[in-house]
């Protein structure tokens, strides 16, 4: 009897559902501030809800309580949407103007075409004398489901396959990129974002297996494969709660002003470099200006009164290293100076972190064995016997 509520139909429905509410506040959101982001977002949890029907509904009774039903005419793989979606989310999410354009449009072309042939087929076989027997008929049930899926299968992962590079290189340039510009870059990381696409791939790749298996070895039925609609379903509630939370006005407003002014390391000469070396060194020892958590390559450029180019290209060459690494450089440097100050000892070294210019406990901790070696901890250790 439809609908059943039992332990595997209603962890599925109740998580669908969720998805489905973080999407229709985000809907709300980018009707109020159009970004594209917020719409992207909200259009992908829709898709990824959609995808988890067929096994909601099926572990709902549906297909037993309907016998001859049709509803798998319309419930379609979604591969070939949800590649350029994520794409096109993370790019409009980090990269300036952050905007769709008319161009984007262009990444959707396959799944337009699959579209279309799903309808070729619906509407043909609506028209046949054996519409109402069974789950499919005519050239569904003679072509779709015996060649064209099978095909499809290995178009749509293929697909998935090139859209995930695109969007990994995209994402790990990005957080490459902000080193050039932040001294603290934990606000600008958008870790959830890296979580999310780990998250797709592990699922991804479970799947992929689960299809194999599915296909060569031996047949699997649709207990086997809720645990991979149950964890789909978890990654839609994670990613709604996520993007809900995350202040894209915020971090467009830091990253607006990146560039690709950035300089990369290729001559190493100090001499060069000289002059803009030492206006730079000068502001960040006399004004101690590394002691600001947020200041950026553009600050530094002001205050030197030099262009950004200039800065970057002096700190790259000159130093062999990025903006972010000469800032919290000079931190660690004064760290290790108030830990030896035996004044500080009643202060945690959080605390003294804090003073010095870093913004959370984890950064701290990475840059200073980075560029000590040791931890934080072994270093007070060692320094205070």
């Amino acid at each position: 009897m439809f609908p059943e509520f039992n332990i595997r139909s209603t962890p599925l429905l109740i998580l669908v559902i969720q998805g489905l509410i973080f999407a229709a506040l985000l809907f709300y959101r980018y009707k109020s501030k159009k970004k594209d982001a917020y719409l992207l977002i909200a259009i992908i949890l829709v898709v990824m809800a959609y995808a988890r029907t067929t096994y909601t509904i099926g572990f709902m009774g549906w297909y037993d309580a309907f016998k001859n039903t049709k509803i798998n005419y319309y419930l379609w793989p979604m591969g070939l949407a949800m590649a350029p979606l994520i794409y096109l989310y993370v790019r409009t999410t980090i990269k300036h103007p952050f905007k769709l354009t008319r161009k984007d449009l262009w990444h959707f072309l396959p799944f337009g075409i699959y579209v279309i042939g799903k309808l070729v087929v619906l509407f043909h076989d609506m028209a046949g004398d054996d519409w109402e027997q069974g789950y499919s008929s005519g050239w569904k049930a003679a072509y779709e489901d015996v060649y064209i899926d099978a095909i499809m299968t290995h178009v749509i992962y293929t697909v998935q396959v090139l859209y995930l590079a695109f969007t990994l290189q995209l994402y790990l340039s990005y957080r490459q990129k902000i080193k050039h510009f932040f001294s603290n870059t934990y606000n600008v990381e958008l870790n959830w974002i890296r979580n999310f696409l780990a998250v797709y791939i592990i699922l991804f790749v479970y799947g992929a297996i689960t299809n194999i298996i599915d296909a060569y070895i031996f047949d699997l039925d649709y207990i086997h494969k809720w645990w991979l609609q149950f964890f789909s379903a978890i990654a839609i509630v994670y990613l709604g709660i996520k993007a809900y939370i995350t202040d894209i006005d915020g971090l467009h407003g830091l990253t607006f002003g990146m560039t690709n002014e950035v300089q990369k390391s290729v001559n190493k000469d100090p001499e060069r470099y000289a002059k803009s070396l030492s206006k730079i060194s000068s502001y960040l020892e006399e004004k101690e200006s590394f002691l600001n958590p947020d200041i950026t390559l553009r600050d530094l450029a002001t205050a030197t009164k030099l262009s950004i180019h200039d800065v970057s290209e002096a700190i790259n060459n000159g130093y062999g290293i990025n903006f972010n690494e000469l800032i919290n450089r000079y931190r660690v440097d004064m760290v290790k100076e108030e830990l030896l100050d035996s004044d500080n000892d009643h202060l945690s070294l959080v605390a003294i972190a804090l003073d010095c210019g870093f913004n959370s406990k984890a950064t701290f901790n990475r840059v200073f064995k980075k560029v000590t070696g040791v931890s934080p901890t072994a270093y007070r250790t060692k320094h205070k016997k």
